[in-house]
């Protein structure tokens, strides 16, 4: 039973910090992904940047890739989102997902189809 947990949102100023967790357990894919989706009301789910688990590469979506990074701590299943200089437009709800062995709902990383198969309930972040 896979479970993902994210946590570390809330409010904050423009030009503020914040670093999401996203917790992970019972996920045995070892080729696996781990992503960052924004969700805004009244919007599609966008694609913030992954984390490829095999090699521990990662890419951030170039609307925030000089203020967003993607890292992780293996030791704790735990994939992070550091998100700097937060502006307004970076307010939704932050969801972590994991890659499925056999697909699942389909996003486009830098031009590599990845399907999702485990979501996390999303930590919310407003920037005012």
């Amino acid at each position: 039973h896979v479970q993902l947990v994210e946590s570390g949102g809330g409010s904050v100023q423009v030009g503020g910090s914040l670093r999401l967790s996203c917790v992970i357990s019972g996920y045995d894919y070892p080729s696996g992904s781990i992503a960052w989706f924004r969700q805004v009301p009244g919007k599609e789910r966008e694609g913030v940047g992954i984390l490829y688990y095999r090699g521990g590469s990662t890419y951030v979506a170039d609307a925030v890739k000089d203020r967003f990074t993607i890292s992780r701590d293996k030791t704790k299943n735990t994939v992070f989102l550091q998100m700097d200089s937060l502006q307004a437009e970076d307010s939704g709800m932050y969801i972590c997902a994991a890659e499925g062995p056999d697909g699942g709902t389909w996003y486009k990383f830098g031009g590599i189809r990845v399907g999702f198969a485990y979501w996390g309930q999303g930590t919310q972040v407003t920037v005012s």
